[in-house]
């Protein structure tokens, strides 16, 4: 509230007001100036960083082992032994077919050793008693000669029982069929009763290992030319060791547990002209099962020294090139033609066009053209570069 002095009239208080209103908005004018004629625009400083090479690639989850469980001997299955689609373990018993023919064949090698094993014993004192008649000229050597060629034999006879009683053996135990490997096994192929055979060996299950498990990736083999050019010529560095592999399902979500890649193959396929990459990956829940189709992320490379730029704040002039607005020196707007290796997350990666302590426009972009005056402030972090995803 303004005391005005008496007597007072209405010009004098008119004159006063008026030079209240000019200290005002020349006070206002003052706090203006600075930025009069000026476009504030966000701005994000270029700083190169090295940049993993990420490719996405499609294939699908394959079993780590695949064991069929074939019938190795012929006959009867007695019993089934186990749990449709139950975790089993190595040696675990499957199924039981009819022992009774092999036990017999165990049997009668055995007494064929046995037999074979006696005349090993005449023989051998056979041979001692001629030996001792041929010295006193009792026995011609025709008769040793004879009685040593039996000796020899009884003992190839007896090598030979023992062989047929290991077959025997053998096949014996072929008739409790039993899991080659630990993993989860499928429904039965047969049934009680069913007569299986050696040969062709009938199918009784099928056990497959899940943890670990295979994700077999397909890469066009022109890309992989591509990126192998790009590292020889030195464009892409090649980091040495391990390439992690993460696993995403159709819906987009990411499978918790990182993958490696294992090996590329050495052979395009004619059909589709890709390559397969193998990724090995963790799979203690069971969540990726044979056959289901996924996405993997690969990082088969890194490109150094690269500027990261929003997308939003990159555009193409009419000839297609990539352009950008940033501010030079004298604080006015500058196009910049760069050249963009490719997206990674929400940003471009430029390699060429920009160098470090660049200010790249990213807000403010539709108020501002080439030489205008603008006023650059550091852009809101939604805007700046989030760096590597």
């Amino acid at each position: 509230m303004i005391l005005l002095p008496r007597p007072w009239n209405r010009r004098a208080a008119l004159a006063v007001l008026a030079a209240g209103l000019l200290t005002a908005c020349g006070r206002r004018a003052e706090a203006v100036a600075p930025h009069s004629g000026k476009v504030e625009v966000g701005v994000v400083t270029a700083a190169p960083t090295d940049v993993p090479l990420v490719h996405e690639l499609q294939g699908r989850a394959s079993a780590y082992r695949v064991a069929e469980v074939r019938a190795r001997v012929n006959g009867v299955v007695l019993k089934r032994l186990f749990d449709e689609g139950s975790e089993v373990r190595t040696g675990q018993p499957l199924f039981q077919i009819d022992p009774a023919p092999y036990e017999a064949a165990l049997d009668s090698a055995k007494a064929t050793l046995a037999r074979a094993q006696a005349n090993r014993e005449f023989q051998k004192l056979q041979e001692a008693r001629y030996e001792q008649l041929i010295t006193a000229d009792v026995v011609s050597k025709q008769d040793y000669t004879s009685v040593v060629a039996a000796h020899g034999a009884s003992e190839a006879d007896v090598a030979a029982g023992a062989a047929a009683v290991r077959l025997a053996s053998i096949n014996l135990g072929y008739t409790l069929v039993r899991s080659p490997v630990s993993g989860k096994i499928g429904r039965a192929a047969v049934t009680e009763g069913a007569y299986v055979q050696q040969g062709p060996a009938t199918l009784l299950a099928t056990v497959q290992q899940l943890d670990p498990i295979y994700v077999d990736l397909t890469q066009s083999s022109d890309e992989l030319r591509r990126l192998r050019e790009r590292i020889d010529s030195g464009e892409i560095r090649s980091e040495q060791g391990e390439v992690s592999a993460t696993v995403v399902f159709e819906d987009g979500s990411e499978y918790p547990h990182k993958g490696k890649l294992q090996f590329s193959d050495v052979t395009v396929d004619q059909g589709t002209g890709s390559v397969v990459l193998r990724a090995i990956v963790a799979n203690p829940g069971r969540a990726l099962l044979p056959g289901m189709f996924l996405r993997a992320r690969l990082e088969q490379g890194v490109t150094p020294r690269a500027i990261l730029v929003p997308q939003a704040a990159l555009a193409r002039d009419p000839t297609g090139v990539a352009i950008v607005m940033v501010v030079d020196p004298e604080k006015k707007v500058e196009v910049r033609r760069v050249r963009t290796d490719r997206a990674n997350g929400n940003d471009w990666v430029v390699t060429e066009g920009l160098k470090s302590g660049d200010q790249i426009i990213v807000e403010g972009l539709q108020k501002v053209r080439p030489g205008t005056e603008v006023v650059a402030v550091a852009a809101a972090p939604k805007a700046a570069t989030t760096g590597p995803k």
